[in-house]
């Protein structure tokens, strides 16, 4: 398993780094998952009230784990985000590990979805955005998944919505987190 440790606007000292790939590695190694590879961004804000940020990223098959925490200092922002990986990973492997395993499932190959040329007009879409500033593009992989993977991947991720292609009925559909739960 291979960690990356990543430093925006902040220099990663062999100390930081040493203890980053510690802390996120025993995370990982305590549930015996077999990850290949894990990304730790450390960044600092200055006009925040908690300057020191972590952010680590972890791709098993077919998912994708993100935690962000902010603290005051370096150390306790990877000690608590190598918690929150820790608790992350877990439930991974009892929601969908041992899930797969109990019901003698294979697991799904997350190969994209191709896209024609024809289909996709990125160049049209952004002369029609030209007047907004585009702030953030983000690429991912689109793999068929049920409405119950949909709902562990919106957990393991942490956000409020989710964009997924149906596996029955192969039309794309939003989950989202409503504020009442």
């Amino acid at each position: 398993m291979e960690v990356t440790v990543i430093g925006r606007k902040v220099t990663v000292t062999d100390a930081l780094n040493d203890y980053a790939v510690e802390k996120i590695g025993n995370a990982m190694k305590v549930l015996s998952i077999d990850i290949p590879k894990a990304e730790v961004v450390l960044r600092v804000e200055k006009n925040r009230a908690v300057p020191c940020i972590c952010e680590v990223t972890i791709r098993p098959k077919g998912h994708t784990i993100h935690v962000e925490e902010h603290e005051e200092d370096m150390y306790a922002a990877i000690d608590v985000a190598a918690a929150k990986v820790l608790r992350q990973l877990r439930k991974y492997k009892t929601r969908v590990i041992d899930r797969k395993t109990r019901n003698g499932e294979k697991t799904v190959d997350a190969s994209p979805i191709p896209v024609s040329e024809g289909e996709l007009d990125l160049d049209g879409l952004m002369s029609e955005l030209s007047d907004d500033e585009v702030v953030r593009v983000k690429e991912i992989e689109f793999a068929p998944m049920t409405e119950e993977e949909a709902m562990i991947q919106i957990d393991l991720l942490g956000h409020d919505f989710l964009v997924y292609t149906d596996r029955d009925t192969n039309e794309v559909n939003v989950m989202y987190r409503r504020t009442e739960g």
